[in-house]
C-alpha cells in the first residue's frame, strides 16, 4: 500500500497542500488567525463570527461531495462510510457550531474576511484531496478494510474525539447566557468540567485527535494534511489562549496544561 496514489494531478496538489501546511506552521506563530478574542482590524474587513465560520467551512463538504461522486468507487460501502463520516463532521463544525454561537447583540464583527479567503483555499484542498481519495484513489478502502486494525483504531479515536469535541464546545458556549446575548453583554468566564479540568484548550485537543483518528482510519496523506494544517493553526492559538486566561483571571487553575493533559 503506497501513501502516494500515482495520479500526477492529485499527487501534485497533495504535495502543494502539505507544503502549505508547513508554511502555516511557521507563519501562525507570527500572524495569529484574526478571529474571536484575537481579532484585529489591521487585516481589513471583519464579519460576524457566525457568518465568517459558515463561509470558511462551506467549501469542504461541497468539494468533498463533488470530488467523491466523480470517483469510480463512490457507490461502494467503505467509500460511502467515509462520505457519511465527513458530512456528519461538517454538519456539526460547518453549520451547527457557527449558528449556535452566542454572540452579544450589537457586537462588532470579529472574524477577518482574510481568514475566510485563506480558509477557502485550505478547505477546498481538504475536500478535494479526501473526497477524491475516498471516492476512487484509496484502493485499500474495500470491505476488508473494515476489519483492519488501523481502521478500527482510527474510527474509534475519531468518534470518541467527535463526542468530546461537541461536549467541549457546549461548555464554552454556555459560559455566556442567553440573557447576556440579548442585552449585548460580553462576559468572559473560566470553562469548567469535561476535559477543561486538565487543559485550557479542550476543543482544540479533541479537534486534533479527531483528525488524527481520521488520518489513521483512511490511511492517507490527505488525512495527514488536514491534521497537520489544523495543528499548525491551533497550536500557537492554544498557547496564546492559555496565556490570555492566566493574565485575565488571577485565580485561573495553575494545574491546567495548554493542550495535552499532564504534559503540555
Amino acid at each position: 500500500m503506497s501513501w502516494y496514489t500515482g495520479d500526477p494531478t492529485y499527487d501534485s496538489l497533495l504535495a502543494i497542500a502539505l507544503a502549505f501546511a508547513g508554511l502555516v506552521a511557521v507563519a501562525a506563530w507570527f500572524f495569529p488567525s484574526s478571529y474571536g478574542r484575537f481579532s484585529t482590524p489591521k487585516f481589513g474587513l471583519r464579519l460576524d463570527p457566525r457568518l465568517g465560520w459558515l463561509l470558511m467551512e462551506l467549501p469542504a463538504p461541497i468539494v468533498f461531495t463533488v470530488a467523491f461522486l466523480a470517483g469510480p468507487r463512490h457507490t461502494e460501502p467503505v467509500p460511502l462510510l467515509f462520505l457519511a463520516v465527513f458530512l456528519i463532521h461538517y454538519a456539526n463544525r460547518g453549520y451547527y457550531f457557527p449558528l449556535s454561537m452566542r454572540v452579544p447583540k450589537g457586537s462588532r464583527g470579529t472574524f477577518s474576511a482574510m481568514i475566510v479567503a485563506f480558509g477557502w483555499l485550505s478547505t477546498s484542498l481538504h475536500g478535494y484531496l479526501n473526497g477524491t481519495f475516498a471516492g476512487g484513489l484509496g484502493s485499500h478502502l474495500t470491505d476488508a478494510w473494515l476489519t483492519d486494525p488501523r481502521f478500527l483504531a482510527g474510527i474509534t479515536i475519531y468518534y470518541a474525539s467527535y463526542v468530546l469535541n461537541i461536549r467541549s464546545d457546549a461548555i464554552v458556549r454556555n459560559l455566556r447566557t442567553r440573557e447576556e446575548v440579548a442585552t449585548g453583554m460580553k462576559v468572559y468566564r473560566v470553562p469548567e468540567g469535561g476535559l477543561f479540568r486538565w487543559v485550557t484548550n479542550a476543543s482544540y485537543l479533541t479537534e486534533l485527535t479527531a483528525w488524527a483518528g481520521f488520518a489513521l482510519a483512511t490511511w492517507s496523506l490527505a488525512g495527514v494534511y488536514i491534521l497537520a494544517l489544523s495543528a499548525a493553526n491551533l497550536l500557537p492559538r492554544a498557547v496564546a489562549t492559555h496565556r490570555w486566561y492566566l493574565e485575565r483571571f488571577p485565580d485561573y487553575p495553575r494545574n491546567r496544561k495548554i493542550l495535552i493533559p499532564y504534559l503540555f
